[in-house]
């Protein structure tokens, strides 16, 4: 999955918008003990993101290709090179990582009250997968994930598993391409079932999956309720949740959370997808809704969205990733994260917890440079032709970089521009 690369006409060919808005996303009778995450390749770094810094809401995750909390350290660089392997030489092994200094990180970041308590993950239980032949994320950065975690959980609650020569994909018994392949869409058929091993492994004993047609139902959702210009910020306008019927019937469920990889974002290519897209094809052919079905648990499905031009330039998300190495937002591992607050939103929402209040609204005067890397604004264009444009309302600032415009956050994640502020 070439998810990383720096490559601008990717996410432009990529790039297909549905035309409409889908629907709010409902409240269920979630316990909220029993919530969970998991994810592939930047959905496996987003999930051990999310699972880390709300750790007082998660219970587990499963993860596979993916690596430890803040290993890209807000670098691009280091996410093609150490994290993942797309440049000419990788260093992927754990001291590469420098796995005590993303353990030092995440204390602080806990300290400082950024994320949640890390006494929070001592009874989680994680799962990790590591295909022996993933040429994306080697298992050189699952051992460094595998490391981390221990520093915080004992090693009986982490299950680990590469002994599969599977590549860079989602792992299936019954759907894909063949193991051995990397390619569209990223879920292989490698006579194993990873999204029934990594919940049975989270919640302990299960009932049988159901091998025939689902009882459940498949929502839609407005993703622009949770993030404001959600196609601003690597996210695309509509994501997923299955809801089993006796979920939909108002019985008591669990709620897990699946993160999609890099390419697998509804407007990527798929020559066998829907209309050449892999449109709903993370969200149906993954495995996790057969099990879902019968052992009432809703699965939400969060959808990333290309950005060929970032708003931290020279970043950008060509491929539809998950932000874990700071495209779009310098707090992008912390709880005040663009993406993360819109996650944490919709699981407020599906349990109906109260929804995080908005920011205390910013009103002030700063260079367009500095409003960009604030997330206050963002970019379009390159290098003399670039024009900057206030986040949320679009309003335009001006081409120069360095002068000073004052921004006014009228809503969450909405600024205009004002002459002064009140």
């Amino acid at each position: 999955m070439s998810a990383f690369r720096f490559c601008l006409l990717l996410g432009l060919l990529a790039f297909v918008a549905p035309s409409q808005a889908a629907p709010a996303l409902k409240a269920y009778n979630i316990d909220p003990g029993q919530i969970s995450v998991s994810g592939l390749s930047s959905g496996g770094y987003m999930a051990v993101q999310f699972h880390v810094a709300y750790s007082s809401l998660i219970r587990g995750a499963g993860i596979i290709a993916g690596g430890a909390y803040f290993c890209a350290r807000d670098d691009q660089q280091t996410a093609l090179s150490v994290c993942a392997c797309f440049a000419l030489t990788c260093q992927n092994d754990p001291s590469a990582q420098r796995i005590p200094e993303l353990v030092q990180i995440t204390n602080q970041n806990a300290s400082q009250g950024v994320i949640d308590p890390t006494s929070n993950l001592a009874n989680d239980r994680v799962w990790l997968f590591s295909g022996s032949a993933d040429s994306v994320v080697p298992p050189q950065v699952m051992n460094g994930l595998e490391l981390y975690y221990k520093n915080y959980m004992g090693a009986a609650n982490i299950f680990f598993r590469k002994d599969l020569p599977a590549e860079h994909a989602m792992p299936t018994d019954s759907f894909g391409n063949a193991c051995s392949f990397r390619g569209e869409p990223f879920i292989n058929d490698c006579d194993y079932d990873a999204a029934g091993e990594l919940l049975k492994w989270i919640y302990g004993g299960l009932a049988a999956r159901n091998p025939g047609t689902l009882g459940g139902e498949f929502v839609e959702f407005d993703q622009s309720e949770f993030l404001p210009s959600p196609d601003q910020h690597g996210m695309w306008p509509s994501g997923w949740a299955y809801v089993p019927a006796a979920c939909a019937n108002g019985e008591q469920c669990k709620l897990h959370v699946a993160f999609h990889g890099c390419r697998q974002y509804p407007g990527a290519p798929f020559a066998s997808g829907p209309q050449g897209r892999i449109g709903d094809t993370f969200v149906k052919r993954t495995g996790y809704n057969p099990w879902a079905d019968t052992n009432n648990i809703i699965v939400l499905y969060p959808q990333a969205n290309a950005m060929t031009v970032g708003t931290r330039l020279p970043r950008s998300n060509p491929n539809g990733c998950w932000d874990w190495w700071g495209y779009d937002d310098v707090n992008y591992s912390k709880k005040s994260g663009r993406q993360m607050t819109a996650i944490k939103g919709m699981v407020s929402r599906l349990t109906g917890a109260s929804t995080p209040p908005p920011p205390n609204g910013f009103c002030g005067a700063a260079t367009n440079a500095d409003h960009v890397s604030a997330g206050r604004a963002y970019t379009q264009g390159w290098w003399y032709w670039t024009s900057h444009y206030a986040t949320g309302s679009n309003d335009y600032l001006g081409w120069r970089a360095s002068a000073n415009t004052t921004l006014h956050e009228t809503s969450t994640g909405h600024f205009e521009e004002v002459a002064s502020c009140p």
